[in-house]
C-alpha cells in the first residue's frame, strides 16, 4: 500500500540528487552540502518515526501493557496455551517484576525512540543553520517529547538525555516532574515551527496540541499540580482544527483509514512493508481464519474482560462493532466448526476465568469464551500483519478530555460526551459524573492504549476488578528493568 509516507520518504533519499553538468560530480553528497533539497530535509526524521513500529505488539509491548493491565482486556490461559511463564497473568494482575518481558521490552523500545531522535538532532545541529533545518529539528525534538511522554507515563523517574554524542555513560534518573516541565517547554517552543496541516503520520502542530493536552490532563499524576484548564485549552485547539466525528463508529479503524477525519497521529502499519500490528492473530479463535479467508491460522488468545463487556448497552453500536461473539461463519456461509470439540464455534462473551485448566473447565469454555477484539477491521484475506494505521491520538479522546476538564471544574461536560453517545446509538447523559465519563472513555476508546492511564488518573487503578486484587499506589509505574540496572547501578538511586 502506497499510503505509507515513511517508505515514500525512504525512496526520496535514494533517488534525490541535484547536479549540473559543469559541476564536479560526487558519488555521494558531501556532509557540508547535505541536505540539498526540501525532500532530503524531510527525510532526516524518517528513522526517528520508524521507532514507533514495535509499540503495538510484543516487540515493543506498549499497547499490550496498557490494555492487558486494565479492567477491559486480558490474555487468558486456555488449557496449555497462553501461559507463557505467567507473563500475561502477571500484567493483568499487577504482579509483574523488574525482569518481566513487558517491562523489559517497553523500556527498550521507548529508549530506542529517544536515542534515535537525539542522534538525528545531533546531526542537524552540525549542519548549516537554515529555516528548514531549524523547523525539522523542532519536529524531531517534539517527537522525542512523545517518546519521553511514554517513558514518564510508564516508568516515572527516568534519565533525561537530549544528546546522543554528549550522553553520560552511566546516567542518573531525573524527577518525573522535571522531565514533564522540559517536555512542555520543548513542545510550546516548537509550536511556531511546526506545520499546521492534517498529516497523520508526521509530528505537526496538531500533534503537539494533542501531546500537550495529554501532558496537562495528567499533570496532577505526574507533578501533583492540577492543570486541567490548560488541557481543555489545547483540546479546543484540536476541536477547532480539521477533525470531526466520522459517520460510523467503525470508520476510524478500517483497513483504509489513512484519511480518517478522526485520526490526528497514527503508526502507519502495512501488512508487507511496515509490519508489527498483529492484534487479529492474538485475539481470533484458531478457526476464525475461515471467517476472514486468511491464509494463516490465528492464536486464540486475547479477549474482553466479561465485566467490561457488560458495560455496553445492547443498543450501543460499539458493542458489536468492537467485539466478536456468538456463532461464527465462514466466508462460504457455513458455521465454523471448532477443530477440537467438533462443535459449532459459538463464542460466549463471558470468559469464566483468567486461567482455565483442562481439569476444571470444559473444552468449550477453554476454547470458545471471551468476546474477541473486532475493533480494527480484518480485511478479507488478511495476512499475519494488518494494514490498518494505529491511532495514537484520535479526536474523540479530546472531546472526552474536554468534558473531563469541565466536570472537574464543576461545570457540565455533557455536550462533549453526548455527541459520541448519540453516534453510538445510546441515550444522552444529563449531568454526567466523572464515573460516567470514565465508563464512556472505556467504551469509546476500548483497546486504543488509553485505559491504564485513565484508571490511574481517575483513581481506580488500585481497586480490585475481576481477577485483579487491590494494591497500593506503588504499582502506578513499572519498574526499571533489571538488565538496565545491572548495567547502570545509578538507575537504582533517587533522581538527581
Amino acid at each position: 500500500m502506497m499510503k505509507k509516507i515513511i517508505y515514500l520518504l525512504s525512496l526520496v533519499f535514494i533517488i534525490s540528487s541535484c547536479t549540473k553538468l559543469d559541476e564536479e560530480v560526487y558519488d555521494k553528497i558531501p556532509g557540508d552540502m547535505y541536505p540539498e533539497t526540501p525532500a532530503q530535509v524531510s527525510n532526516l526524521s524518517v528513522d526517528a518515526y520508524t521507532k514507533l513500529k514495535p509499540f503495538a505488539d510484543d516487540e515493543g509491548w506498549w499497547f499490550l501493557a496498557q490494555e492487558v493491565s486494565s479492567d477491559e482486556f486480558c490474555a487468558p490461559t486456555r488449557g496449555a496455551d497462553w501461559f507463557d511463564g505467567g507473563k500475561w497473568q502477571n500484567v493483568h494482575r499487577h504482579t509483574w517484576s523488574n525482569d518481566e518481558e513487558s517491562v523489559n521490552r517497553m523500556w527498550g523500545s521507548m529508549w530506542a525512540g529517544v536515542t534515535t531522535c537525539n542522534q538525528v538532532i545531533d546531526m542537524m545541529s552540525d549542519m548549516a543553520a537554515t529555516p528548514a533545518i531549524e523547523a525539522k529539528k523542532k519536529e524531531v525534538e517534539s517527537l522525542r517529547a512523545l517518546y519521553y511522554y511514554f517513558l514518564i507515563d510508564n516508568y516515572g523517574d527516568v534519565p533525561y538525555i537530549t544528546s546522543a554524542k554528549n550522553a553520560p555513560e552511566m546516567p542518573y534518573k531525573a524527577k518525573r516532574e522535571t522531565i514533564y516541565n522540559n517536555l512542555v517547554t520543548t513542545l510550546e517552543q516548537s509550536l511556531p515551527y511546526l506545520k499546521a496541516y492534517d498529516n497523520k503520520l508526521m509530528f505537526t502542530k496538531y500533534t503537539a496540541y494533542a501531546l500537550l493536552a495529554k501532558l496537562y490532563i495528567n499533570s496532577e499524576i505526574y507533578t501533583g499540580v492540577d492543570r486541567y484548564q490548560l488541557a481543555a485549552d489545547y483540546c479546543d485547539s484540536l476541536i477547532n482544527g480539521p477533525y470531526n466525528l466520522a459517520a460510523n463508529v467503525s470508520d476510524p479503524f478500517k483497513t483504509e483509514n489513512s484519511n480518517s477525519s478522526e485520526i490526528i497521529f497514527a503508526i502507519p502499519y502495512d501488512e508487507n512493508n511496515f509490519t508489527g500490528f498483529r492484534i487479529h492473530m492474538r485475539t481470533l479463535h484458531y478457526q476464525q481464519n475461515l471467517e476472514f479467508d486468511m491464509p494463516v491460522g490465528p492464536w486464540n488468545g486475547l479477549c474482553i474482560v466479561p465485566d467490561f463487556f457488560d458495560t455496553y448497552e445492547d443498543t450501543d453500536l460499539r458493542k458489536e462493532a468492537y467485539n466478536m461473539w456468538g456463532l461464527r461463519y465462514a466466508v462460504s456461509g457455513s458455521v465454523i466448526i471448532d477443530g477440537e470439540t467438533h462443535k459449532p464455534l459459538n463464542i460466549d462473551p463471558h470468559l469464566p476465568a483468567l486461567e482455565m485448566k483442562a481439569a476444571n473447565y470444559t473444552p468449550e469454555e477453554i476454547r470458545m469464551t471471551g468476546a474477541r477484539l473486532g475493533k480494527y477491521e480484518i480485511a478479507m484475506g488478511a495476512l499475519e500483519n494488518l494494514s490498518n494505521d494505529f491511532p495514537l491520538f484520535r479526536i474523540t479522546d479530546f472531546y472526552l478530555m474536554k468534558a473531563e476538564a469541565e466536570i472537574r471544574a464543576g461545570n457540565n461536560g455533557d455536550n462533549w460526551i453526548n455527541q459520541i453517545r448519540t453516534r453510538a446509538g445510546v441515550s444522552a447523559f444529563a449531568g454526567a459524573t466523572l464515573d460516567d465519563l470514565l465508563a464512556e472513555r472505556g467504551r469509546e476508546l476500548y483497546c486504543e492504549g488509553h485505559r491504564r492511564q485513565d484508571l490511574i488518573r481517575f483513581g481506580k487503578w488500585e481497586q480490585s476488578w475481576w481477577e485483579k486484587s487491590a494494591h497500593g499506589t506503588d504499582m502506578r509505574v513499572f519498574p526499571i528493568p533489571k538488565w538496565a540496572t545491572d548495567v547502570n547501578s545509578n538507575l537504582l538511586l533517587p533522581p538527581q
